[in-house]
């Protein structure tokens, strides 16, 4: 079973349709026109903090986790310098030994200037190769990672920017051939923009914060995976939000946050069924450059502006802190049946001691439906040289 599970992902892969959810027909008979990128793993939350607030992130109070979310918010960070861990099995329903772990850190220049880095490791577990006569050809395992390094400058007490490279390596063949094609590591190389804006504010008569973040992520060189084949799109991502904390007192804060997401990749268009060069009927050639892609992907939707606005998934997240010690989370992401139908409820506990924070979430989601149900997150943070800093204050 796993090993048709990993031959259908790999097949998708160099197809350009490794993404989360495939199309799909919908319950009322329409069929979904999902968009499918290159190494997807390069989208998932790693953190639990945020994992149990619906993936949001973006305009959170910082965190080290900020290299993932929104580099710019390192500028913020209160602490002279920190690290994370940060842990998930993945897809538990589908294969036992999938995961993704993510190792991350900071350091504060001066009062203006921070650098980061992070290294992101998705393995698919051992796979079982076999050849069309179903015999064993040994095992390997599948794997891909990202290492980044990130810089971010504040200007001012409210407004930072940051900026992010990353190297990608997806590594899903171990060199295997495949259709008669010889396969290879894919590699790209690609870079993150964004802005944090945050300021102290009173809302309903209290103290409170008020933030709103903009990060533009995975902005690179498209990925092959055999010599002159087809090169596909890197999920270049577009995340805007806003979070708003209300210090109730000198124990309690409550925290909402709201983040939209949309990719910037084309989308595929519509073809002719029985016309051999597959003739579009309806929206845009996605064969294009990648400034081309991203540009374009606000305009080249099949159906037309109602199809791009089903292309902007929601996450909804709130946070309460009791004291900056105990922590509770919810959250919810939505996304259009049509674009890949995730939608879950998620859930999570934060503790903060001294200079470590244990953050874990959990994933709610339909077990018939949705291979992301029961999904863990695990977290920690360690924040040295400030222990008594408060998050959002």
């Amino acid at each position: 079973m796993k090993s048709k599970i990993y031959f259908l992902f790999i097949t998708l892969s160099f197809t350009g349709y490794a993404t989360f959810a495939q199309t799909q027909t919908t319950t009322d008979g329409r069929q979904g026109n999902t968009i499918t990128t290159a190494v997807p793993f390069l989208l998932i939350t790693p953190d639990a903090r945020s994992g149990a607030m619906g993936d949001v992130g973006v305009a959170l109070s910082p965190d080290v986790n900020a290299t993932h979310w929104n580099p710019a918010k390192l500028a913020f960070m209160k602490d002279p310098y920190g690290f994370g861990l940060s842990y998930s099995p993945w897809l538990q329903k589908l294969v036992p030994d999938i995961n993704l772990a993510y190792l991350n850190g900071y350091y504060k220049l001066d009062d203006r200037n921070t650098i980061g880095g992070s290294l992101r490791y998705f393995s698919l577990g051992n796979i079982q190769f076999v050849d069309v006569n179903q015999v064993k050809q040994g095992d390997f395992n599948p794997n891909e990672l990202a290492v980044d390094g990130t810089f971010a400058r504040s200007f001012g007490e409210n407004f930072s920017l940051g900026t992010a490279l990353r190297f990608i390596y997806s590594n899903l063949s171990g060199g295997a051939t495949f259709s008669d094609q010889q396969t290879k590591p894919g590699t790209a190389l690609a870079a993150d923009i964004s802005g944090y804006y945050t300021k102290n504010n009173q809302l309903f008569g209290k103290s409170a914060t008020v933030s709103a973040g903009l990060d533009i992520s995975n902005i690179g060189t498209k990925m092959s995976y055999t010599d002159g084949g087809p090169k596909y799109f890197l999920p270049t991502n577009m995340r805007l939000g806003g979070a708003a904390t209300i210090h109730a007192d000198d124990f309690n804060d409550f925290t909402f946050a709201l983040d939209f997401n949309k990719l910037l990749v084309p989308t595929p268009p519509i073809r002719e069924n029985n016309d051999p060069n597959g003739k579009i009927i309806a929206g845009k050639d996605p064969n294009r450059s990648v400034p081309a892609g991203i540009f374009g992907s606000f305009s080249d939707a099949p159906g037309g502006f109602s199809e791009e606005l089903q292309e902007v998934s929601i996450a909804t997240g709130l946070e309460y802190w009791y004291n900056q010690q105990f922590a509770i989370r919810a959250g919810y992401f939505y996304e259009n049946p049509n674009k890949g139908n995730r939608q879950y409820l998620s859930l999570g506990l934060g503790l903060k001691y001294n200079v470590v924070d244990l953050n874990f979430s959990y994933l709610l989601a339909n077990q018939q439906q949705s291979p992301l149900a029961n999904t863990l997150r695990f977290s920690l943070l360690f924040n040295f040289a400030g222990a008594a800093s408060t998050p959002g204050r």
